[in-house]
Order: structure tokens, then sequence, then C-alpha cells
């Protein structure tokens, strides 16, 4: 991982994010074309006996369609999304994907007594390589819970309830890599995850997903 940068602006932090996942060719018995998909983001939480859930929004992938915008909305009380656009393509053997969006919201840990939390700006990025994936997150404002300066990967913040519960954890500048490697990567610029260890709710939000995989797709045979 290459060191976190500030940028002008109002912009929080910048991370770089690398998957270092060598899976050897010969391995692969038939050729395999590299994949990719984005999407700002999604809801999927059980609150109440309600199951509330917001398919991946504005999704797109490298083999179409190569771009979505959303003008976001509100999920009930759980979250807030902003507008937002996402990009994906591939060019030879690299699949590259991208999401972005501003002004999100998420209200539902008020229910519990916890904060509202926001994220002014977001972007989250991904593109294979020869044998891998590199990622990328950017983060604007947030609010409702302290971050550093410089967010590093897979932050991670317990926001605690009035009673010493867990009503979530944040995770900012977030890394997926599968164990063990095949050189899939995915980051998302930020999780929710309520009540962990248990409680009146569960499920998660996503905000800024961008996957990439260098051999998720078998070529078709002539």
């Amino acid at each position: 991982m290459r060191n976190a940068r500030r940028t002008t602006g109002r912009v929080l932090a910048v991370t770089t994010l690398a998957g270092v996942l060598a899976v050897p060719q010969a391995a692969h018995a038939d050729p395999v074309t590299s994949t990719a998909w984005a999407s700002v983001g999604s809801v999927d939480v059980r609150i109440d006996d309600q199951h509330i859930v917001t398919p991946e929004l504005a999704r797109c992938t490298a083999d179409g369609p190569l771009g979505e915008r959303t003008a976001g909305g509100a999920t009930g009380d759980i979250a807030v999304f902003g507008g937002g656009d996402t990009a994906c393509g591939r060019q030879d053997a690299i699949a590259l994907g991208r999401a972005e969006g501003k002004r999100f919201q998420a209200d539902v840990l008020k229910r519990f007594g916890g904060p509202a939390l926001t994220v002014r700006t977001f972007s989250a990025k991904c593109g294979t390589t020869k044998d891998g994936s590199l990622g990328d997150v950017q983060l604007g404002t947030v609010t409702g819970i302290k971050v550093p300066e410089n967010i590093p990967a897979n932050y991670r913040v317990s926001v605690p309830g009035q009673e010493g519960e867990v009503l979530a954890t944040v995770t900012l500048n977030e890394s997926v890599v599968p164990s063990p490697a095949d050189g899939s990567l995915t980051t998302h610029a930020l999780h929710i995850k309520l009540f962990p260890k248990g409680g009146p709710a569960s499920g998660d939000i996503y905000l800024g997903t961008a996957r990439c995989d260098p051999y998720g797709k078998a070529k078709a045979k002539p």
C-alpha cells in the first residue's frame, strides 16, 4: 500500500489500496477475461421484522451497461443517497470499475440512540492487473464518528449504544480480499454493519463499491 496523501479542497483523505494476489496463469485451463463492476451503494437490513432492500444503485459492469447514474433518494429512515454515477470498461486484458457520489446520510442508528452518519463525497475504484487487482478509495468530510485525518485501509469504528451494546461497526476505505487469494478485490468507501454482536437489527449498508477480478470470466470457445 502506498502512503496516504492529502489533496486540496474539502476532501478528507485519499488512500490507495493494493491487492497483491498472484495466481499462476497455468492454473487456468481455458483463456479467461477480466471482469469488473461498480455501484453507488446498497441497503440490505432487517429491523422490527421488516426486510428492507435497496438493489445496487447505478450498477455497471465491464460487459455492459458501461455506465449508470442515479439521482439518489431515501430508503425510509434508514439511509439517504445523494446523486452518483458509475463507469466500467475493459481495455485489452484490463477491466476497470468506478463509483462516485455525494451527500450520503445514514439515519438508522438514531432509532437506537446513535448518531446520524454522513459522507459529503466518496469514490471507489478498482482495476485488474496481470495477476491481481488494485483499488483506490476517496472519502470527503465524514461526520457522526471520529476518523483520522488520513484514513488507512480497513479503518473500523464501533458505535456504542447506551447500555454498552455495539449498535454498528463502520468500516471506511474497506478492502476485501478472499482467502486464499484468487486475484480479485472488492473496495467499499463505507460499510455499516448493524448490531454485529446481535440485537434488534441486522444487515449491511454499503456506499461506493467497486469489484475487479482478473480471472472472472472464461472466454467462449470458438
